[in-house]
């Protein structure tokens, strides 16, 4: 009898090539089935056609369709060389269904995702040993306090959660083998020491509750500031109040939209699956060896230890292969050919760059949608590549005076911005400033500054017009009313009480109310309850956007430009309100893919619920804690010339921000009659573009205008500068080689390889980065190579940052009043 689970045979090749080259909506999609995924991008059409038109020949009687992935799930016991990830192509649908998961996943149970069917994971150990909580516990206290020091140094390293699932596996290994199975029974409540093996759910719990936590506590940047630029420390007890009331409220949004954007399957976070892929190889794979192909936990390996060796090449021995600007080592003094090819401070014309943490920067090209990469690069061609320079040809906004592409900001000589020059004891000083200079920008961050504007409206109204009716049907429904397996499995354990979010939220309201007080931010009740509602407004939106794309939007120039017309004058206000309204949000999307991470690999949600809440208490007291030891044990901390290189240019950077949108103030920016007011415009074209394109795409379903995404393609350039083309370009080219080719037409390898190639080359990068840091840069007597490789894309205009021009000695640029 025929191995009805083999794969295609050569004469279905024909038949294969036929199908891929049709239309990725073809013609024989149900109409009704069209349009009820006609707002999700990721939903593949061809594969429902594979699906609706499979011959009642090819089905045995009795026996349901396998689904139009052919049944790619996984359980605890499949055998590697059983996975039918490796034994199907993409546009094949299987006989029957493979007897994997007994009667649990059924044909209205698969995901049309196969992205999402790769990491199905169906534990049956829920076990939970008391040193599984020791570890995450370890590690949310050690991680945060690590990073919050070396933050404050340049350059810096920071460790990861994908650093840390590296790690945690050997730890759980040898605790699994050296701790006896003693019982602990406190309070009415047994667990065991060491219950049995490490399995993957406890794997996957202590890497959320490291992960929720890995940037440590941000209130530590406004804590840092204070002492640094106003000179008005805060004692523990405020740092601590104020820090557990940011801390805390992003968990409580999170739990509100758990029905929108953890619940639902096409909400499919991208970034998240890259770190079940990783734990679903180490767990399944573990000691055990595959004969047909290479194992994925073999590959896993040698992508980790090939990308860890190779990033000492441009990381450290070759420099110039990371800023290959290769055009401006031919002319190094050409201000034109440095401006339009320089990635120091021009626009990155070189298209290749040899360092995969510069290809990634943005987004690792394997995990980002294909679909949502082009939006990005057709955007940042028509801004950065076509509409800027021939700005900048005209001396629009006088950036013939400045660098092309800098975030750096400047005065009407063409030197830095020295914004002690417009400072009386941290307070704004409009004397000062009248007697010194406006603010200018490169016109590459005006722009972007323009898209940035153009991106919050247009994901408002996207959101609207794209997905109203789903969020009123969500608004309704529970986990029991979701069809997804995987919500269909986490069924089986308790869902968390909504009103735990609701006192949790209660209880940071009240702790951010008292800590604004008691640190006297100037940060009134009703601008923090506006903080508040900015954050929730935009929650939703940005949410939908991020996990359908793995695109991050942020509130933060929002914030500041909010508060800086609110509270004009007012430095720490705006520090604590963009707090509260950006880091906010920030922190529930963080959450927000944390708890979609316990929803794929069926961790309890309350088990989930305690974990992250935990981890997020401790890392405040261990941030703030590792933060204060710096301050009082490192020498000259924070200063430029501070011998361990510990010169805070994070917190730098920071602090000028609240004193120009708090100090300076949008107003002098934005307002009528100022020079960059040209800009607000944005915020209405961003709020009309989406609308005519909404209707065209409904118009013909069919084609590809459902695939352009107006967000996406604004929000792509708000990370320019520092990011430029030869970012954007070396990630499109990576993306198309393994989310459109391979994808494509190597189905099987893309299944079963691509987000563990992502996850090795970050963890390769992350290591090598790591001893660099601590092997090279660290020590006293720090190696350096001072030759051609490492300098010469140094010695250049596009380095030096030269403007096209200068203005004369005692003379300045721009108008000769201003206020």
């Amino acid at each position: 009898m025929a191995d009805k689970y083999a794969a295609p045979s050569l004469s279905d090749d024909g038949e294969l090539r036929h199908r891929r080259s049709l239309p990725d909506v073809p013609q024989d999609v149900d109409d009704d089935e069209l349009m009820a995924h006609f707002n999700d991008p990721n939903y593949d059409f061809d594969a429902a056609s594979s699906t609706a038109n499979v011959s009642n020949d090819n089905v045995e009687l009795g026996k349901k369709p396998a689904g139009r992935w052919s049944s790619l799930s996984m359980s605890a016991g499949t055998d590697a060389e059983t996975d039918t990830a490796s034994q199907w192509d993409s546009s094949r649908v299987g006989e029957s269904k493979p007897n994997l998961v007994s009667e649990v996943a059924t044909y209205d149970d698969e995901s049309p995702y196969p992205e999402i069917l790769f990491i199905l994971y169906i534990a049956i150990n829920n076990s939970s040993g008391v040193f599984r909580w020791v570890i995450g516990l370890v590690l949310s206290a050690v991680i945060p306090a690590f990073n919050t020091v070396f933050w404050l140094r340049y350059p810096s390293v920071i460790i990861n959660s994908l650093f840390i699932q590296l790690v945690t596996l050997p730890l759980g290994k040898l605790f699994e083998k050296i701790l006896p199975t003693w019982r602990i029974t406190a309070f009415g409540y047994g667990m065991s020491l060491n219950p049995g093996p490490f399995n993957i759910k406890e794997h996957a719990l202590i890497a959320v509750m490291a992960n929720v936590v890995v940037y440590g506590a941000p209130v530590t940047d406004v804590i840092a500031t204070q002492e640094m630029f106003y000179n008005i420390p805060w004692t523990i007890g405020r740092q601590f109040v104020l820090g557990l009331a940011i801390q805390l409220m992003g968990f409580s949004f999170a739990g509100m939209v758990r029905q929108f954007l953890v619940w639902p399957s096409s909400m499919i976070w991208p970034g998240v699956l890259v770190r079940c892929a990783m734990l679903n190889t180490m767990h399944k794979n573990y000691g055990k060896k595959e004969t047909k192909h290479i194992s994925r936990e073999k590959f896993l390996f040698l992508a980790c230890l090939c990308s860890f060796i190779w990033y000492w090449v441009p990381g450290f021995l070759f420099t110039g292969l990371s800023v290959f600007n290769w055009v401006c080592w031919i002319a190094p003094n050409n201000i034109v050919v440095n401006s339009l090819f320089g990635y120091v401070n021009g626009l990155g014309m070189g298209f290749f760059t040899f360092d995969w943490a510069m290809i990634s920067y943005i987004g690792s090209p394997l995990v980002v949608p294909w679909w949502a990469q082009v939006n990005a690069w057709v955007s940042f061609v028509f801004w950065i590549w076509l509409i800027i320079p021939i700005l900048w040809a005209k001396n629009v906004f006088y950036s013939k005076f400045m660098p092309i592409s800098t975030p750096q900001s400047f005065d009407n000589t063409g030197m830095p911005y020295n914004i002690t020059n417009v400072i009386t004891d941290g307070i704004f000083d409009q004397k000062k400033y009248e007697q010194y200079s406006p603010m200018y920008l490169s016109i590459t961050f005006a722009i972007t500054y323009g898209t940035v504007f153009a991106s919050y409206t247009a994901v408002v109204v996207h959101t609207f017009l794209w997905y109203r009716n789903d969020i009123a049907r969500q608004f309704r429904r529970s986990l029991g009313d979701e069809r997804d397996v995987h919500a269909r499995l986490m069924k089986a354990y308790p869902e968390v009480p909504r009103y735990w979010f609701i006192a949790l939220g209660i209880i940071s309201f009240v702790l951010g109310v008292v800590g604004n007080e008691i640190c006297d931010t100037k940060l009134p009740v009703w601008g923090y309850i506006i903080g508040l509602l900015l954050a929730i407004i935009f929650i939703i939106p940005l949410g939908m956007v991020q996990a359908i794309t793995n695109q991050l939007f942020t509130l933060n120039v929002l914030a500041e430009v909010v508060c800086g017309y609110m509270l004009p004058g007012r430095p720490l206000a705006t520090m604590v309100f963009k707090q509260f309204t950006h880091t906010t949000s920030q922190q529930t999307l963080y959450f927000v893919s944390d708890l979609k991470m316990g929803h794929y690999m069926k961790v309890p949600p309350r088990m989930m619920f305690l974990g992250q809440v935990i981890a997020s208490i401790v890392a405040v007291f261990s941030s703030i804690a590792a933060q204060q030891w710096a301050f009082d044990s490192i020498r000259d901390v924070c200063t430029s010339g501070q011998p361990d290189m510990f010169t805070c240019p994070g917190l730098h950077t920071f602090g000028t921000a609240s004193l120009i949108w708090g100090g300076i103030g949008p107003q002098r920016l934005f307002a009528p009659g100022t020079i960059y007011y040209p800009l607000v415009w944005f915020f209405l074209m961003g709020a009309l573009l989406p609308i005519p394109l909404y209707f065209i795409a409904k118009r013909f379903p069919r084609s590809n205008w459902r695939y352009v995404h107006i967000p996406v393609a604004l929000n792509a350039l708000s990370q320019v500068p520092p990011a430029n083309g030869i970012n954007f370009s070396s990630w499109i080219i990576a993306g198309g080689i393994f989310q459109f080719y391979m994808r494509r037409r190597h189905f099987r390898w893309w299944m079963r390889y691509n987000y563990l190639l992502s996850s090795g080359l970050d963890a390769g990068v992350i290591f090598g980065l790591i001893c660099i840091f601590f092997f090279v840069q660290l020590p006293k007597n720090m190696i350096q190579l001072d030759w051609w490789g490492n300098t010469v894309w140094q010695n250049t205009a596009d380095a030096q940052g030269i403007p096209l021009a200068t203005v004369a000695p005692g003379g300045f640029f721009g108008p000769a009043t201003w206020s």
